[in-house]
């Protein structure tokens, strides 16, 4: 909690500061201009503690960094594996520590130019890619046609902001899959839970329908689903095939 907190340190900044200051700027105020500034300084404060709770419990409670839930989505283990990295890769060296027979490469698709969220550039400065991690664009992931069992983007494909990367992204994923491959999507959704825990933070997430049209247009077929901690959801799309 304490890292997500420091990467996105301006929103709960800006949070802190319109709950204290709304509350205490409402005591000058006429009584009806009043209520509507506590109301808001309440929503602010409830936003608050609702995201800093939140992420409390998904990232420090819920086991989602010991990757037992990835054994539901790969029954058969990710064998052969690529991991797609956007700025902080948060699955090379657990997936890698829970499967040490398992062959992973690490693609890093890190673009300043194109990930402008203050955010992204936080963590890539607090922490660097993995050693051996390979320079990469969506369109152009490092590894030959069929070559590998499954690729993993963990809350790193929603930092390709633009429709068109996305798509390459996954076009490419389902060109490295062998037949029956799995690529495996980890991501926050814009939905009701969501919503109601980050409020506005949440638009920075995308729905589960983007999700699955972006998979539909690669060929890719979506094979599993878990949501885990109730905030986050991880599908398996598969490549045709035996």
């Amino acid at each position: 909690m304490r890292e997500v907190v420091g990467y996105n340190w301006p929103l709960y900044a800006a949070g802190a500061l319109a709950a204290g200051g709304g509350w205490a700027l409402a005591r000058w105020l006429p009584r009806p201009a009043a209520r509507l500034v506590r109301a808001g300084a309440l929503t602010a404060g409830w936003l608050l503690a609702a995201a800093t709770a939140a992420t409390w419990c998904v990232y420090d409670r819920s086991g989602l960094h010991g990757y037992a839930w990835l054994d539901d989505l790969l029954p058969e283990g990710p064998g052969r594996h690529l991991v797609v990295a956007t700025g902080l890769d948060e699955a090379s060296r657990p997936v890698a520590a829970r499967h040490p027979a398992a062959p992973q490469r690490t693609a890093d698709l890190y673009d300043p130019a194109l990930m402008t969220e203050g955010s992204i550039h936080r963590a890539r400065r607090r922490v660097p890619p993995v050693p051996g991690s390979l320079p990469a664009r969506p369109g152009a992931l490092p590894a030959a046609t069929a070559s590998l069992d499954s690729v993993l983007a963990v809350f790193s494909a929603h930092e390709l902001r633009r429709p068109a990367d996305r798509a390459a992204l996954f076009a490419e994923a389902a060109r490295v899959l062998r037949p029956g491959g799995a690529f495996v999507v980890v991501e926050h959704l814009r939905d009701a839970a969501n919503s109601a825990v980050y409020g506005p933070g949440a638009l920075h997430f995308l729905s589960r329908s983007t999700w699955l049209g972006h998979a539909a247009g690669a060929g890719l077929s979506l094979a599993a689903e878990r949501r885990i901690a109730g905030l986050v959801t991880a599908f398996a799309f598969r490549r045709a095939g035996a």
